[in-house]
């Protein structure tokens, strides 16, 4: 990959979109970023679905949980609604149409997948997928679980970003073998107890900076990648808008 500061949209433009919907997406690819970050769960009937959290209440405001949801039935959630009555009837994507909306837009966007479905069954229709339309060897594997990073690394050699130990749940003493970057949440960055984690020496992904200052900070920290969920000061700062 080049030597250079990737911007990433997190969850797509979460600032000014529904977060992991199509139109957020769509609209992070159109304003110029690098990459996108999103989260995918599997169904009850085993498609890769996005959104973050496991139970749709935050997002969508129905108490359920994607596990016990069949495709059919996720797809009558409403992912817009509650963020604004703009975007009603925006619907949960799956992860195909993902792919498909990013394929169609761009040539260049990378993607940041996040696995929070912890099971390698999510971990092999994920990949299937990105494999299926050119995406797996410029993405970058996002996990909060330990075994769920080793897994990706051992079997696929998928490009692995993980957290900070005591961030992550399932962490073995060699956990860190199998990370390829560090991701860093920006209350960490600024903390005492950043510079224990830089001086691993992995590449760090810093998340997320969405104003002047705290983009200004995250650059000094010279990371890989800094993922914002409003990436105009972001791009202004890059040279990029």
């Amino acid at each position: 990959m080049e030597n250079r500061i990737f911007a990433e949209g997190h969850r797509g433009w979460r600032a000014k979109y529904p977060e992991n919907t199509l139109v957020s997406f769509k609209a992070a690819i159109e304003y110029g970023v690098d990459a996108f970050e999103f989260d995918v769960h599997l169904t009850k009937d085993k498609v890769p679905v996005i959104m973050h959290d496991a139970n749709a209440y935050r997002t969508c405001g129905e108490d359920v949980f994607l596990r016990d949801l069949t495709l059919e039935e996720v797809k009558q959630l409403d992912a817009g609604k509650k963020f604004s009555a703009e975007f009603e009837g925006e619907r949960v994507p799956t992860l195909k149409e993902t792919l498909e909306l990013a394929k169609s837009l761009s040539d260049t966007i990378r993607l940041g997948v996040e696995i929070k479905s912890y099971t390698e069954e999510t971990v092999d229709l994920t990949v299937a997928l990105l494999k299926e339309y050119g995406f797996f060897e410029d993405c970058w594997f996002y996990c909060f679980n330990a075994r769920v990073i080793k897994y990706i690394k051992q079997k696929y050699n998928g490009r692995t970003m993980g957290y900070p130990d005591f961030e992550m749940s399932e962490f073995e003493p060699d956990s860190y073998s199998y990370y390829d970057e560090l991701g860093i949440g920006i209350k960490i960055a600024h903390s005492e107890i950043y510079d224990f984690y830089a001086a691993k020496g992995l590449p760090i992904h810093i998340y997320c900076a969405d104003d002047e200052k705290e983009v200004a900070f995250a650059i000094s920290k010279k990371p890989a990648l800094i993922t914002a969920n409003d990436p105009v000061a972001l791009m202004k700062a890059l040279g990029r808008k």
